[in-house]
């Protein structure tokens, strides 16, 4: 096969010089490294860089980003918007997203969610210009947000699951980032054949070149540094993380710090409750890009891969940080069980405790901090890991094989 064009839909891009994942922008590089075509079209994300600097004209610019041809709607969007503001945000990029669909010139259209709206633009080229679609499923809508009692109104939810229903059923191809949302998508009726799963993977060689390690003030080489990077939003159940600092304070253990990173509509309560509690090991950092993140990983102990205690998340989440943690040799405290915490007690690199239970949390982290040799042993075993399951070059294959396919596949 030669060349394919592909029209690529994430709401969410960024390149690496931003401080959210880069899944897309990698595959996008996989594909151009492979003799392919890559149209990028996206929104404009806090904390995600699309590499485009130029004024917006009609709502709209557009340019190279290392061979990349990213189209960026000027549509603003944040984790900390109210919901009626990012549904709106999402309707509008599906609308204007499928304007593109019917303008440009291309072989194959792929959308990743979230959100599930996303999908709009190839369902619509699939049933209107006969284009091939392959849809990636990051999060499984409407289930996930049901689980959490997010979105309760039954017609709202209704919606959503037609059109979790269309996405997968016009799409030549459907593309899973865990098994759990694998066994999702096959409950609504799609052959096996049709379904790839795909993780999200490690940047092995971007981390190995990493040199400018840091901690931040506040933290000496001597303390145990566990960090987490990422959204700080109800899904994540970082309280889970403050009830195990208030055991640990009650332990007299101040020589565990605990860093977290990142941004989200929940930060200021988070802060708000450090103070109020006088959790002072705990440090909340504003996000920065990617490889600043990964020097400070690199410098660190344990990586936190910490969600609410929702069933629908044990096995049907792929989380970009747990990738990023093990890419750069870093052993993971898991505190929910599911396939990411079977991983990790398999792999023997790091510790799985139940959720909602600070004291086996806190028990996990004075372990860790007590014994550093064995820590270290844990942390060239997730480095191994990485490599061997989820090195990002050999999971691109996988999924360009996937991608482009769908070109010669059936419609």
């Amino acid at each position: 096969m030669g060349g394919v064009k592909v029209l690529y839909y994430h709401q969410h891009f960024s390149t690496p010089e931003g401080s959210t994942g880069t899944r897309s922008y990698e595959m996008a590089r996989h594909l151009l490294a492979r003799g392919h075509q890559v149209t990028m079209v996206c929104g404009s994300y806090k904390g995600g860089k699309t590499g485009l600097a130029g004024p917006f004209r009609g709502g709209m610019r557009r340019g190279l980003v290392d061979g990349i041809d990213v189209v960026e709607l000027e549509l603003d969007y944040a984790n900390a918007h109210g919901l009626a503001r990012r549904s709106l945000t999402f309707l509008r990029f599906a609308a204007r997203g499928a304007a593109l669909a019917f303008r440009e010139s291309y072989d194959v259209l792929f959308a990743t969610s979230t959100p599930l709206t996303a999908g709009i633009p190839g369902i619509l080229a699939h049933w209107f210009r006969r284009k091939p679609f392959v849809f990636e499923v990051r999060d499984l809508w409407p289930e996930l947000p049901k689980a959490m009692g997010v979105i309760t109104n039954p017609v709202v939810l209704g919606l959503m699951s037609v059109l979790e229903w269309l996405s997968y059923h016009s799409a030549q191809q459907v593309i899973a980032l865990s098994p759990g949302m694998a066994e999702g998508i096959a409950r609504r009726g799609i052959a096996r054949q049709r379904i790839t799963t795909v993780p999200n993977g490690c940047d092995v060689e971007m981390f190995d070149t990493v040199t400018a390690t840091w901690r931040p003030e506040g933290v000496s080489e001597s303390d145990f540094l566990a960090v987490y990077g990422g959204t700080f939003g109800m899904a994540n159940g970082l309280a889970a993380v403050l009830a195990a600092a208030a055991q640990l304070k009650k332990r007299g253990r101040d020589d565990i710090k605990l860093v977290l990173i990142g941004d989200g509509k929940l930060k200021p309560t988070l802060m708000a409750e450090i103070e109020a509690r006088g959790l002072d090991h705990v440090l909340l950092l504003d996000p920065v890009p990617k490889r600043r993140l990964a020097g400070l990983l690199k410098a660190s102990d344990l990586g936190l891969q910490i969600l609410a205690d929702v069933p629908a998340f044990y096995d049907g989440t792929s989380p970009n940080k747990f990738f990023d943690y093990i890419a750069c040799g870093l052993p993971v405290l898991i505190n929910y069980p599911g396939w990411l915490a079977r991983f990790v007690m398999a792999e023997k690199i790091g510790f799985a405790v139940p959720p909602n239970d600070p004291a086996a949390f806190a028990d996990a982290l004075e372990k860790a901090a007590d014994d550093r040799t064995a820590v270290a042993a844990m942390g060239l075993a997730a480095r191994r890991a990485a490599a061997q399951h989820f090195k990002r070059s050999d999971l691109a294959q996988r999924w360009i094989d996937t991608v482009t396919g769908a070109v010669q596949g059936p419609m």
